[in-house]
């Protein structure tokens, strides 16, 4: 898998490229400004991305914008961006296209490998990956519309769906079996109207339709 990096913290920037290659992953341009960044994404041979929310020169939302842009001109474009804080217009509008894989992790998540790594896997794979806090702040904020379909348990479920975590992390999680979390995700799946499709297709649409605010 080729990726794009985009991180203007010198530090930090070394340690997600030996983090990444360490893993199977080959750096293909560590951009530090908007300016290398939208450059780097125009490269065809990228495969998916990881890009901090704010660059140099603005330090606002550089490297957003540049991931809703990319994602315009290559539809389904993997990408996963990082961030200091949970910033709920951010994470709206990155999921805005209704497609799946993004993710959006804090940076204290790189601290955990195992879980950034997998994080980035998952994304590229077609998967939404959401951090934990920005899951709790935009259900926080979002309308309620067809999930008020939903059982308490389901709502449960399905937010755990949004971190990115498989049927089995989720049934450990719940202390429930992988037969129970099943039932609950198909049930969540006839109620939002999602019909004939394969599962994890069906799956990120759940969950964008629960993020989306």
């Amino acid at each position: 898998m080729r990726l794009v990096l985009a991180e203007d913290h010198a530090l930090l920037r070394a340690g997600m490229i030996q983090l990444l290659e360490a893993n199977g992953f080959t750096i293909l341009h560590a951009a530090v400004d908007a300016a290398s960044l939208d450059a780097a994404l125009r490269d065809p041979d990228a495969q998916a991305a990881v890009v901090d929310v704010r660059l140099p020169p603005g330090q606002t939302d550089e490297g957003l914008r540049a991931a809703i842009a990319v994602r315009q001109a290559r539809p389904g474009f993997p990408v996963m961006v990082i961030s200091q804080y949970v910033e709920h217009l951010y994470a709206r509008e990155l999921l805005a296209s209704g497609e799946g894989s993004v993710g959006y992790l804090l940076k204290d998540r790189v601290s955990d490998v195992a879980e950034f790594v997998d994080g980035v896997r998952r994304v590229a794979a077609g998967a939404t990956v959401l951090d934990p806090e920005v899951v709790a702040t935009i259900m926080a904020r979002r309308r309620e519309e067809p999930l008020d379909r939903l059982t308490p348990r389901e709502r449960e479920v399905l937010g755990l769906m949004a971190e990115g975590r498989s049927n089995a992390a989720i049934a450990a999680r719940l202390v429930v079996t992988d037969k129970a979390v099943a039932k609950h995700i198909n049930s969540i799946f006839a109620k939002l109207d999602l019909g004939a499709a394969d599962d994890d297709h069906r799956r990120v649409r759940a969950v964008l339709a629960w993020l989306r605010v």
